[in-house]
This record gives C-alpha cells, sequence and structure tokens, in this order.
C-alpha cells in the first residue's frame, strides 16, 4: 500500500465535531497549537464558545470558526457539511469525535433511542465524510479521523445501540482506509478507553432501565473515566501526523483488545462473566466508557 508523508497541520484547515469538551476540546487545543485554523462543532453552544474563545486568545494568528449543530438531525448534519463546503473548499483534516452513550439491556431501550445513537455516532461521520470527502480530496495529504472505542473492539452485554454505532464505524473506516490512499487521504481509527470525559455524566438511560439502578451505576462508571483526555488527544494527533491505521488509548482498551485476538469466540463468555459480575454487586453497567 502506498505510505503517506507525515501529516502537515500548519496551514491547514480542521473540522472537529463533540469539541466542545472531553477528547474533543484537548485535540482542539492541540490542532491550534499546531497552527491549524479550526471550524469547531458541537451540540452545547454554552460550552463551544468558551473553548473558541480561549482558542483565539492563545493563538490569535489562527481562524476559529463554531458551528452548534445537533447531529442526531440529518437535515443538521447536511446542512454543516454544505457550509464547511461553501466557507472551505479544501480542508486538511476531519475528525469525526461526537459521540454519546445509551445504557441498557436491548429490551430496555426503544426504538428511537436506539437510532438516536446509531444517528450520532454512525450516520453523522458517514455523511460528514461523504459530504466532505471533494473538500478532504482537494489537495494532497488530507487525513481523517474517526473515534470509535473500546466498544468497537469488544460488545458487552447492555451495550447493543453504543456497541453497534461504534463497531459499524470502525467498518467504514478500515474500508475507507483502503479506498482514500489512492487520493492520498490517511484514515485513522480510534478505540479509546477508559477516558475521563463528561460521557458518563450525559449517556442517555434505556427508558425500561429500573429507576434506582441509574445513578448509582453513573457513579461506578464515572470512577472508571480515569484517563486524562489531554493525552489522549495527543496520542491522536501523533497517529495523524504519522497516519496510523489504528490507535488504541489507555490499558483499558488494549488489554480487551488482545484477550479478543487471543480469544475470537471465548472472550465473549470473559466480557459477559465480568458484566454479571459487576451487576450482581449492584453496579450493572448502564453507561460505557469512551
Amino acid at each position: 500500500m502506498t505510505r503517506l508523508p507525515e501529516y502537515r497541520f500548519a496551514g491547514r484547515t480542521a473540522v472537529l465535531t463533540g469539541a466542545a469538551g472531553g477528547i474533543g476540546e484537548q485535540v482542539a487545543y492541540g490542532l491550534a497549537h499546531r497552527g491549524s485554523d479550526l471550524v469547531l462543532v458541537d451540540v452545547d453552544e454554552n460550552r463551544l464558545q468558551p473553548v473558541a474563545e480561549r482558542i483565539r486568545t492563545s493563538h490569535p494568528a489562527i481562524t476559529v470558526q463554531t458551528v452548534v449543530a445537533d447531529l442526531a438531525d440529518r437535515a443538521a448534519v447536511e446542512g454543516l457539511a454544505a457550509q464547511v463546503l461553501a466557507e472551505h473548499p479544501a480542508i486538511g483534516l476531519l475528525v469525526n469525535n461526537a459521540g454519546i452513550a445509551l445504557g441498557g439491556r436491548f429490551d430496555q431501550v426503544s426504538i428511537d433511542q436506539f437510532e438516536q445513537v446509531m444517528n450520532v455516532n454512525f450516520r453523522a461521520p458517514m455523511l460528514l465524510t461523504h459530504a466532505l470527502l471533494p473538500a478532504l480530496t482537494a489537495t494532497p495529504g488530507g487525513h481523517l479521523v474517526n473515534v470509535s472505542s473500546l466498544f468497537g473492539l469488544i460488545a458487552p452485554p447492555g451495550q447493543s445501540a453504543y456497541c453497534a454505532s461504534k463497531f459499524a464505524l470502525r467498518g467504514l473506516s478500515e474500508s475507507l482506509r483502503g479506498e482514500l490512499i489512492d487520493n492520498g487521504v490517511g484514515v485513522t481509527t480510534v478505540h479509546p478507553g477508559g477516558i475521563k470525559t463528561r460521557i458518563a455524566e450525559s449517556a442517555l438511560v434505556g427508558s425500561r432501565v429500573p429507576e434506582e439502578e441509574i445513578e448509582p451505576n453513573r457513579r461506578l462508571f464515572a470512577a472508571l473515566l480515569s484517563y486524562p483526555p489531554e493525552k489522549a488527544a495527543e496520542q491522536i494527533l501523533r497517529a495523524v501526523a504519522k497516519r496510523k491505521a489504528r490507535l488504541l488509548i489507555a490499558s483499558s482498551a488494549k488489554a480487551p483488545d488482545l484477550l479478543a485476538r487471543l480469544l475470537p469466540v471465548g472472550h465473549a463468555r470473559i466480557v459477559r462473566a465480568a458484566t454479571v459480575a459487576a451487576s450482581s454487586r449492584g453496579a450493572r453497567p448502564a453507561v460505557i466508557k469512551r
């Protein structure tokens, strides 16, 4: 396969979704530090604007644009893509980072909730990537990053919607890597483990999950999210520079990946046993780690 040169950040435009917090916020700071102009996208305007202002203050020479969009809404995603294309006919980097979580067994979540997760975590990256390909390939050396998850590597009980979306994003990314190389565009699929973000507190909960289970589960999984997002962001940007195909972040992603490789079928029993053990301690997983 063709080997691409290192990605050049300075003087190019990067489009980043989920930029108002967590990994996305830290990636935004890292891109600014490397000299990239930015289009920052998030549904939460109150958190997004302070991020943009901090970057403008620290890096007055770069351009920072913000777009507030609900990526669960197809029309909003298509509008975002049209705006980016109109204002930035050439971009260097697209980072599909935005995502939402949904806890509960398949029979405890509604179809609307399941579709919302699929829409944000998979349909939005697919639509954005498809629409922005002309801008991404307009000049040589572009790059695409899709942030999957630990649960794009293994699929524990209670995470059917999230796993479906992240496995789908992983499959799309791996196929695109083979397709886009001929256009001089690299693709990196990112699988974070337990990153310390707000995803536990902002996670959706299945409409049929018992009320008494919700808050204890949030607290449990918030405690498991311990890896610093700034370290995760730095690893992502280094992976982009090196054109890495896949990046696993934190031991909480690397160990399960190794287990799945060693035991392609048998690892599911181990994952289920760990889930049942957590449930027996009154800690049935209701949110995911990312």
